[in-house]
Protein backbone atom coordinates (compact mmCIF):
# COMPACT_ATOMS: atom_id res chain seq x y z
CA UNK A 1 0.00 0.00 0.00
CA UNK A 2 3.00 2.29 -0.74
CA UNK A 3 2.35 5.30 -2.57
CA UNK A 4 5.54 6.85 -4.83
CA UNK A 5 5.02 9.16 -7.57
CA UNK A 6 7.69 9.14 -10.06
CA UNK A 7 8.62 11.95 -12.84
CA UNK A 8 8.84 11.43 -16.80
CA UNK A 9 12.27 12.81 -18.24
CA UNK A 10 12.29 14.11 -21.80
CA UNK A 11 15.74 14.01 -24.35
CA UNK A 12 16.81 17.69 -25.00
CA UNK A 13 18.69 16.73 -27.73
CA UNK A 14 15.51 14.49 -29.18
CA UNK A 15 14.81 16.13 -33.05
CA UNK A 16 18.52 17.39 -33.42
CA UNK A 17 19.95 17.41 -37.23
CA UNK A 18 22.77 15.14 -37.75
CA UNK A 19 25.57 17.04 -39.30
CA UNK A 20 28.28 13.98 -39.63
CA UNK A 21 29.37 13.31 -42.87
CA UNK A 22 28.56 9.55 -44.13
CA UNK A 23 31.38 7.81 -44.74
CA UNK A 24 32.70 7.08 -48.59
CA UNK A 25 30.62 4.08 -50.23
CA UNK A 26 27.72 4.08 -47.32
CA UNK A 27 24.35 3.70 -48.97
CA UNK A 28 22.20 6.13 -48.99
CA UNK A 29 18.42 4.70 -47.49
CA UNK A 30 15.62 5.38 -49.85
CA UNK A 31 12.23 6.93 -48.70
CA UNK A 32 11.08 3.89 -48.05
CA UNK A 33 13.89 2.36 -45.79
CA UNK A 34 13.75 5.84 -43.78
CA UNK A 35 10.04 5.55 -43.53
CA UNK A 36 10.43 2.05 -41.86
CA UNK A 37 13.19 2.77 -39.56
CA UNK A 38 11.01 5.57 -38.20
CA UNK A 39 8.52 3.29 -37.41
CA UNK A 40 11.26 1.24 -35.65
CA UNK A 41 12.57 3.78 -33.36
CA UNK A 42 9.97 6.51 -32.88
CA UNK A 43 9.24 7.34 -29.32
CA UNK A 44 6.36 5.69 -27.23
CA UNK A 45 3.31 8.11 -26.49
CA UNK A 46 2.80 9.26 -22.95
CA UNK A 47 -0.49 7.40 -23.07
CA UNK A 48 1.38 3.87 -23.92
CA UNK A 49 4.09 4.40 -21.25
CA UNK A 50 1.83 4.61 -18.02
CA UNK A 51 -0.38 1.32 -17.89
CA UNK A 52 -3.79 1.50 -17.30
CA UNK A 53 -5.54 -1.19 -14.47
CA UNK A 54 -6.81 -3.36 -16.63
CA UNK A 55 -3.29 -3.16 -18.41
CA UNK A 56 -0.83 -3.46 -15.76
CA UNK A 57 0.97 -7.00 -14.71
CA UNK A 58 2.96 -6.61 -11.42
CA UNK A 59 4.45 -9.87 -11.92
CA UNK A 60 6.22 -8.85 -15.31
CA UNK A 61 4.61 -11.39 -17.49
CA UNK A 62 8.30 -13.08 -17.51
CA UNK A 63 8.72 -16.41 -18.25
CA UNK A 64 8.15 -18.89 -15.55
CA UNK A 65 11.01 -20.78 -13.39
CA UNK A 66 11.02 -24.52 -13.09
CA UNK A 67 10.95 -25.45 -9.85
CA UNK A 68 11.28 -29.09 -10.42
CA UNK A 69 8.60 -31.57 -9.81
CA UNK A 70 6.53 -31.22 -6.65
CA UNK A 71 6.99 -33.43 -3.66
CA UNK A 72 4.81 -34.19 -0.73
CA UNK A 73 6.13 -33.10 2.60
CA UNK A 74 7.26 -36.61 3.47
CA UNK A 75 9.30 -36.58 0.35
CA UNK A 76 10.43 -33.83 1.20
CA UNK A 77 11.98 -34.67 4.48
CA UNK A 78 13.37 -38.19 3.16
CA UNK A 79 15.42 -36.02 0.20
CA UNK A 80 18.99 -35.86 0.69
CA UNK A 81 19.34 -37.54 3.88
CA UNK A 82 23.17 -37.56 3.59
CA UNK A 83 23.65 -33.55 3.32
CA UNK A 84 24.25 -32.92 7.41
CA UNK A 85 23.42 -29.05 6.59
CA UNK A 86 20.49 -29.29 4.40
CA UNK A 87 18.96 -32.07 7.06
CA UNK A 88 19.30 -29.68 9.78
CA UNK A 89 18.08 -26.92 7.68
CA UNK A 90 14.97 -29.62 7.58
CA UNK A 91 14.48 -30.21 10.95
CA UNK A 92 14.35 -26.55 11.56
CA UNK A 93 11.69 -25.71 9.37
CA UNK A 94 9.67 -28.88 9.46
CA UNK A 95 10.55 -29.89 13.40
CA UNK A 96 6.98 -28.93 14.43
CA UNK A 97 5.12 -30.75 11.58
CA UNK A 98 2.66 -33.33 12.50
CA UNK A 99 3.54 -35.82 9.21
CA UNK A 100 0.58 -38.12 10.02
CA UNK A 101 -1.74 -35.22 9.55
CA UNK A 102 -0.37 -33.16 6.46
CA UNK A 103 -1.02 -36.45 3.93
CA UNK A 104 -0.01 -36.74 0.81
CA UNK A 105 -1.46 -33.42 -0.57
CA UNK A 106 1.17 -31.80 -2.70
CA UNK A 107 -0.45 -28.26 -3.22
CA UNK A 108 -0.33 -25.82 -0.08
CA UNK A 109 -2.94 -24.40 1.61
CA UNK A 110 -2.56 -21.14 2.14
CA UNK A 111 -5.42 -19.12 3.60
CA UNK A 112 -5.24 -15.10 4.96
CA UNK A 113 -7.51 -14.85 8.00
CA UNK A 114 -6.86 -10.81 8.90
CA UNK A 115 -5.42 -7.97 7.37
CA UNK A 116 -5.00 -4.40 9.50
CA UNK A 117 -3.46 -1.49 9.13
CA UNK A 118 -1.91 -0.45 12.26
CA UNK A 119 -0.76 3.61 12.64
CA UNK A 120 0.86 5.47 15.64
CA UNK A 121 -1.52 6.64 18.29
CA UNK A 122 -4.58 5.44 16.49
CA UNK A 123 -6.61 2.08 16.74
CA UNK A 124 -6.40 -0.05 14.49
CA UNK A 125 -7.93 -0.17 11.19
CA UNK A 126 -9.10 -4.17 10.68
CA UNK A 127 -10.21 -5.07 7.36
CA UNK A 128 -12.73 -7.39 6.17
CA UNK A 129 -11.47 -9.93 3.57
CA UNK A 130 -14.26 -10.74 1.04
CA UNK A 131 -14.47 -14.19 -0.56
CA UNK A 132 -14.83 -12.58 -3.63
CA UNK A 133 -11.63 -10.31 -3.24
CA UNK A 134 -13.29 -7.07 -4.42
CA UNK A 135 -14.69 -5.31 -1.19
CA UNK A 136 -17.58 -2.58 -1.76
CA UNK A 137 -17.14 0.57 -2.35
CA UNK A 138 -14.31 2.56 -0.25
CA UNK A 139 -11.80 -0.25 1.74
CA UNK A 140 -10.20 2.26 4.23
CA UNK A 141 -9.17 6.23 4.71
CA UNK A 142 -5.30 7.58 5.61
CA UNK A 143 -4.22 10.47 6.46
CA UNK A 144 -1.44 12.19 4.45
CA UNK A 145 1.86 12.08 6.16
CA UNK A 146 0.86 9.57 8.58
CA UNK A 147 3.23 6.26 9.36
CA UNK A 148 1.84 3.42 9.04
CA UNK A 149 2.59 -0.42 8.91
CA UNK A 150 0.34 -3.32 7.29
CA UNK A 151 0.02 -6.50 9.98
CA UNK A 152 -1.31 -9.67 8.50
CA UNK A 153 -1.95 -12.96 9.31
CA UNK A 154 -2.33 -16.04 7.54
CA UNK A 155 -2.59 -20.54 8.09
CA UNK A 156 -0.22 -22.82 5.99
CA UNK A 157 -2.18 -26.04 5.69
CA UNK A 158 -0.65 -29.14 3.69
CA UNK A 159 2.91 -29.17 2.48
CA UNK A 160 5.34 -25.98 2.15
CA UNK A 161 4.97 -22.55 0.59
CA UNK A 162 8.41 -21.47 -0.66
CA UNK A 163 8.80 -17.63 -0.87
CA UNK A 164 5.82 -15.88 -0.46
CA UNK A 165 5.50 -12.47 -1.56
CA UNK A 166 3.95 -9.72 -0.84
CA UNK A 167 3.11 -7.07 -4.28
CA UNK A 168 1.07 -4.06 -4.67
CA UNK A 169 -0.01 -1.79 -7.37
CA UNK A 170 -1.26 1.31 -6.61
CA UNK A 171 -2.96 3.80 -9.50
CA UNK A 172 -4.40 7.56 -9.04
CA UNK A 173 -7.00 8.30 -12.13
CA UNK A 174 -5.93 5.44 -14.24
CA UNK A 175 -1.53 6.15 -13.88
CA UNK A 176 0.26 3.92 -12.28
CA UNK A 177 1.47 5.73 -8.93
CA UNK A 178 3.37 3.05 -7.35
CA UNK A 179 4.30 -0.69 -7.52
CA UNK A 180 5.81 -2.72 -4.73
CA UNK A 181 7.13 -6.12 -4.05
CA UNK A 182 8.20 -7.69 -0.61
CA UNK A 183 9.23 -11.24 0.51
CA UNK A 184 7.63 -12.48 3.24
CA UNK A 185 9.19 -15.77 3.38
CA UNK A 186 8.94 -19.70 3.09
CA UNK A 187 6.77 -21.48 5.94
CA UNK A 188 6.09 -24.98 6.78
CA UNK A 189 2.49 -26.27 7.10
CA UNK A 190 1.24 -25.81 11.46
CA UNK A 191 -1.55 -25.44 13.30
CA UNK A 192 -0.62 -21.66 14.90
CA UNK A 193 -1.36 -19.07 12.70
CA UNK A 194 1.90 -17.20 10.99
CA UNK A 195 1.82 -13.16 11.25
CA UNK A 196 3.86 -10.77 9.96
CA UNK A 197 4.03 -7.06 9.94
CA UNK A 198 5.38 -5.22 6.64
CA UNK A 199 8.02 -2.41 6.90
CA UNK A 200 7.15 1.00 7.59
CA UNK A 201 5.83 3.58 4.78
CA UNK A 202 4.56 6.71 4.99
CA UNK A 203 1.49 8.34 3.00
CA UNK A 204 2.12 11.29 0.72
CA UNK A 205 1.05 14.60 1.67
CA UNK A 206 -0.12 17.75 -0.38
CA UNK A 207 -2.57 18.77 -1.98
CA UNK A 208 -2.04 16.85 -5.33
CA UNK A 209 -1.83 13.10 -2.89
CA UNK A 210 -4.93 14.03 -1.78
CA UNK A 211 -8.04 12.06 -3.37
CA UNK A 212 -9.10 7.88 -4.40
CA UNK A 213 -6.48 5.90 -5.56
CA UNK A 214 -7.30 1.65 -6.97
CA UNK A 215 -5.28 -0.81 -6.07
CA UNK A 216 -4.44 -4.17 -6.24
CA UNK A 217 -2.60 -6.33 -3.09
CA UNK A 218 -1.55 -10.16 -4.27
CA UNK A 219 0.16 -12.99 -2.15
CA UNK A 220 2.10 -15.37 -4.44
CA UNK A 221 4.71 -17.77 -4.22
CA UNK A 222 8.00 -18.94 -6.26
CA UNK A 223 5.58 -21.13 -8.72
CA UNK A 224 3.35 -17.64 -9.41
CA UNK A 225 0.88 -19.54 -7.30
CA UNK A 226 -1.71 -16.87 -5.99
CA UNK A 227 -3.19 -17.20 -2.60
CA UNK A 228 -5.26 -13.47 -2.00
CA UNK A 229 -5.97 -10.90 -4.37
CA UNK A 230 -7.25 -8.09 -4.02
CA UNK A 231 -8.75 -5.36 -5.62
CA UNK A 232 -9.88 -2.04 -4.11
CA UNK A 233 -10.54 1.85 -3.76
CA UNK A 234 -8.92 3.80 -0.78
CA UNK A 235 -8.62 7.58 0.18
CA UNK A 236 -6.11 9.94 1.10
CA UNK A 237 -7.17 12.89 2.92
CA UNK A 238 -5.85 16.00 5.06
CA UNK A 239 -7.32 14.28 8.23
CA UNK A 240 -8.11 11.06 9.82
CA UNK A 241 -12.21 10.28 9.57
CA UNK A 242 -14.04 10.65 12.40
CA UNK A 243 -15.82 6.96 12.12
CA UNK A 244 -12.52 5.01 11.69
Amino acid sequence: MSLAVGAMGHDDNKGAEKTEQQPAGTKTPTNAEEEEEHKIHRSPSESSIYATEEEDDEDGGGKKIDLGPQCTLKEHFEKDKDDESLRRWKEQLLGSVDFSSVGETLEPEVKFLSLAILSPGRSDIVLSIPENGKPKGLWFTLKEGSRYNLKFSFQVKNNIVSGLKYTNTVWKTGVKVDSSKEMVGTFSPQSEPYTHVMPEETTPSGMFARGSYSARTKFVDDDNKCYLEINYTFDIRKEWPADQ
